[in-house]
């Protein structure tokens, strides 16, 4: 049968690995047996592209031991120990178990290839009275001394390399920590390993790490902003300190330390129905502001803590996203609201009449809410019934307070509910940057000196 190709060992591979298929069904795919992509699949796993690449299957007598040693130890089976010595024949292990057990080493070495030139001659008769020439009475004490030494070393060794797998580097790992004890050139041949292949693992493991430094900027970053920041807002965190980095590696490294940013989960939504006059829509999904004061957007959401709620109401400024003011009630009443549009006209000057935008919920329904909007000269702006996304910007903030305050928790008390808000919209306002404000907070954008449109 004719070999398979690397091309198709490595397309195989990554079919199985895709996690969509069986190892029967991506062998059909490329019509070949369960059994060879389960043995190309545990190849690639231990030892990467040069578990797929052909090599020569001729092994010395040393590493055939070794292959043994650690298949009896461990009670590997065959094809497991093919595996991890990357040996593409699992067949030929139980004929070196075999030729093993009636020669020991020596029956290991292996056997020259292709036919002799001449006929063998037959060995001459030892004389009587003389020890055989394979027992070790007849050795001379240098060849029994560098004997022991060897089978010393190759035990040192193994036990060395009993918990570690058998690649490369960690094979150079067990070398290095038994030089003290044993020449190199003599552990080099046990371990399988060049002199230039150790070396190199050796200057691959004194690297220090390029990203050291960027790798603790960003876990204190994420950490100061309590998991809240994904890579984007940390490249932009970043930027803001004068590093100039590839949102791509940030993305990377975080992966690799695994840093994740919360996960939103879904919004609350409710309708109270019709009551009273509703007011059109100013907004029009309209939600850029060319300055502060000039369009304004409000709502109310509910916390519910072990049966315990609490409810919040503020008012955002559309200009650069800020929280100017807010209210928290323990029961959803008008003076809720009515209590916060009180804290929100406070920021306005005489000449500024802003749009203020809600939903068509009751409290902004009240005649005694639109009744000071007049009086103010504010006018007041509703989104649809029943469509959230016409007030989007509210919308969103919530989804944010909760996946980064209130899901992760706990809070214990609704007192310390509130109290973690007031903290949170402190920090919302001052601290959390925003990537379309050009990396700045919010309050950040409103008192630069030059205060551009939002794009």
């Amino acid at each position: 049968m004719s070999r398979h190709s690397e091309s198709l060992k490595r397309s195989v591979v990554e079919l199985y690995l895709g996690g969509e298929e069986s190892y029967a069904s991506t062998g059909a795919a490329y019509d070949v047996d369960a059994a060879t992509v389960r043995k190309w699949v545990a190849l690639y796993r231990a030892h990467g592209d040069a578990g797929l690449s052909r090599k020569s299957s001729r092994y010395d007598a040393e590493f055939k031991l070794s292959v043994l040693a650690r298949m009896w130890n461990d009670g590997l089976s065959h094809r497991q120990a093919a595996a991890l010595f990357n040996i593409r024949n699992a067949g030929c292990l139980s004929d070196w178990e075999q030729r093993h057990k009636r020669g020991g080493l020596e029956a290991l070495i292996p056997r020259p290839r292709g036919r002799r030139r001449t006929m063998p001659k037959p060995p001459a008769p030892e004389p009587s009275g003389l020890p055989d020439a394979h027992n070790d009475e007849a050795k001379g004490r240098e060849a029994l001394l560098a004997e022991l030494n060897y089978l010393r070393m190759e035990n040192a060794y193994l036990k060395k390399l009993e918990a570690l797998t058998s690649t490369r580097a960690q094979r150079a790992q067990a070398v290095q920590a038994l030089r003290p004890f044993h020449p190199l050139e003599g552990l080099l041949k046990v371990a399988g390993l060049s002199r230039s292949t150790f070396y190199y693992r050796q200057k691959v493991a004194t690297c220090v790490d390029r990203h050291a430094a960027l790798k603790e900027k960003i876990k204190a970053i994420f950490d100061s902003h309590k998991g809240r920041y994904g890579y984007r807002r940390v490249v932009a965190a970043l930027r803001g300190l004068g590093r100039v980095v590839n949102h791509k590696t940030i993305q990377r490294l975080m992966a690799e330390m695994g840093l994740k940013s919360l996960v939103r989960p879904k919004k609350y939504r409710s309708y109270k129905g019709d009551v009273g006059r509703a007011a059109p829509d100013l907004v029009q999904r309209q939600f850029g502001a060319d300055s502060a004061n000039c369009k304004w957007v409000t709502d109310v959401t509910e916390f519910n803590l072990a049966g315990d709620k609490l409810y919040l109401s503020p008012v955002m400024d559309l200009y650069n996203g800020e929280i100017i003011a807010f209210e928290t009630s323990r029961r959803p009443l008008f003076k809720l609201v009515d209590n916060m549009l009180t804290k929100a006209l406070k920021r306005l000057d005489e000449n500024q009449r802003p749009i203020l935008h809600s939903d068509q919920g009751w409290q902004y329904r009240m005649p005694d809410y639109q009744l000071r909007l007049q009086a103010r000269g504010i006018a007041q702006s509703m989104s649809r019934k029943g469509n959230c996304l016409d007030n989007a910007p509210m919308e969103s903030f919530f989804a944010i307070l909760k996946s980064e305050l209130f899901h992760p928790g706990p809070f214990e008390t609704i007192q310390s509910l509130k109290d973690g808000i007031e903290d949170y919209i402190h920090y919302y306002n001052h601290h959390r940057i925003k990537l379309k404000l050009k990396g700045l907070s919010p309050v950040q954008y409103r008192t630069q000196p030059l205060n551009l449109p939002v794009p």
